[in-house]
């Protein structure tokens, strides 16, 4: 039976962390995710879950104890943002290099300098090749889902998972939201059975070893099969949580693309914003539309390209950049997934939002206005946008 409930992002979260009980999580505090683990840590205090709290000192710490923990047999969580997942690097790549099916929230926040606490997805996509799934959350009720989702998504594929919401816009905020009753979440995401563990006192294994040259190579192309077979995985507990709650997820939304002239593709809350922009449009007789990725780890680079292949115009919009002086993460995957593809669009690039400008239906409109004269004309005057900068 379903539960209505008001939460905010991070007590979501926490609430499904609750609901999984899983054996350990190891955390350091680092705005805007440090209520995750706070309120987890009260439900270990009150004896409404039975995990294994660790305080660090550090996200490093974090990440290592976690990988000790999930490398045991246990299953295990963790939560940070922006400057903490950037300390926590050098122990991702061990995570997925060691195939552990460990869940870290990453409530997205912009890195430094200059320092700001507010949102952006610089932090997430700077580790966007460590291995790590990542699932995107638009609100409140996605967060929650899809750290449900997560464990269940390591655990098959053998390949631990991000699940990235925005700081503050995501986090703070309150929204009406439905949860599962506590047993039925338990039963979704069963009991962690690994096939290997350091502590089967029946089998002596190793792991993380020194590999040379021919061992690394083939174990990184490992991870990269499972990366891409993963994207199975992520449709078929998605398809099973469905069945559970009503609610559809893929590897990416659909919104009113079918017969779209001109769309946007983003991530996250923004997504939201541009719904009513696109709305908004619609009434007026303009065929917009929309693609929220999901997952960008692993990318559905089939998948999307054939979405978009009858627009007239696209922009792909990212909330951080590459500084590479051409084009940032999203834009330069995707457009790479569309050339491989044969899908030939005329397609820009707005960075918007960083550091957690404000991003409102007007700021979308501007950019379907642009695509509207790029649809008509056939004509791109430059490929990069700061969206509400002078450019």
């Amino acid at each position: 039976m379903a539960i209505r409930e008001r939460l905010s992002g991070n007590e979501a979260v926490a609430t499904a962390m609750k609901q999984i009980n899983p054996d350990t999580v190891a955390a350091y505090p680092i705005t805007p995710s440090t209520e995750v683990p706070q309120y987890f840590s009260n439900f270990v205090a009150n004896g409404e879950v039975d995990t294994e709290f660790i305080a660090v000192e550090s996200e490093h710490s974090a990440m290592s104890a976690c990988i000790g923990a999930s490398a045991a047999g246990g299953r295990v969580m963790s939560a940070t943002s922006s400057q903490g997942l950037a300390y926590m690097f050098e122990m991702l790549y061990v995570a997925a290099g060691m195939r552990l099916p460990i869940t870290l929230i990453c409530g997205n926040r912009a890195l430094s300098a200059p320092l700001n606490i507010h949102n952006d997805h610089s932090d997430s996509m700077g580790v966007r090749d460590a291995g790590f799934i990542q699932l995107y959350c638009e609100n409140n009720q996605e967060a929650y889902d899809n750290t449900i989702m997560a464990v269940k998504i390591a655990e098959k594929a053998s390949i631990p998972v991000m699940v990235c919401y925005d700081g503050f816009i995501t986090s703070h905020s309150v929204e009406n939201i439905m949860l599962l009753e506590t047993e039925e979440v338990k039963k979704f995401v069963g009991e962690r059975n690994p096939v290997q563990y350091l502590l089967d006192d029946e089998r002596n294994i190793s792991m993380g070893p020194m590999d040379l040259q021919k061992y690394y190579f083939e174990h990184r192309k490992q991870l990269a099969d499972a990366m891409r077979g993963a994207k199975d995985i992520i449709k078929e507990v998605s398809d099973e949580f469905y069945k559970l709650t009503g609610r559809k997820y893929d590897l990416y939304e659909n919104y009113m693309m079918d017969d779209a002239e001109i769309g946007i593709v983003v991530l996250n809350s923004t997504a939201g914003t541009a719904k009513d922009a696109v709305d908004k449009l619609r009434k007026e007789g303009v065929k917009a539309g929309l693609i929220k990725p999901r997952a960008f780890r692993p990318l559905p680079y089939n998948e999307i390209p054939e979405a978009l292949k009858n627009v007239k115009a696209l922009a792909i919009l990212d909330k951080c950049d590459s500084v590479n002086g051409y084009a940032a993460p999203l834009f330069t995957e995707l457009t790479s997934a569309m050339f491989s593809k044969g899908v030939i669009i005329p397609t820009v690039n707005y960075i918007y939002g960083l550091g957690g400008v404000d991003v409102k239906v007007n700021d979308i409109l501007d950019v379907f206005d642009n695509l509207k004269n790029i649809a008509k004309n056939g004509k791109i005057e430059k490929t990069t946008y700061y969206l509400g900068m002078e450019n």
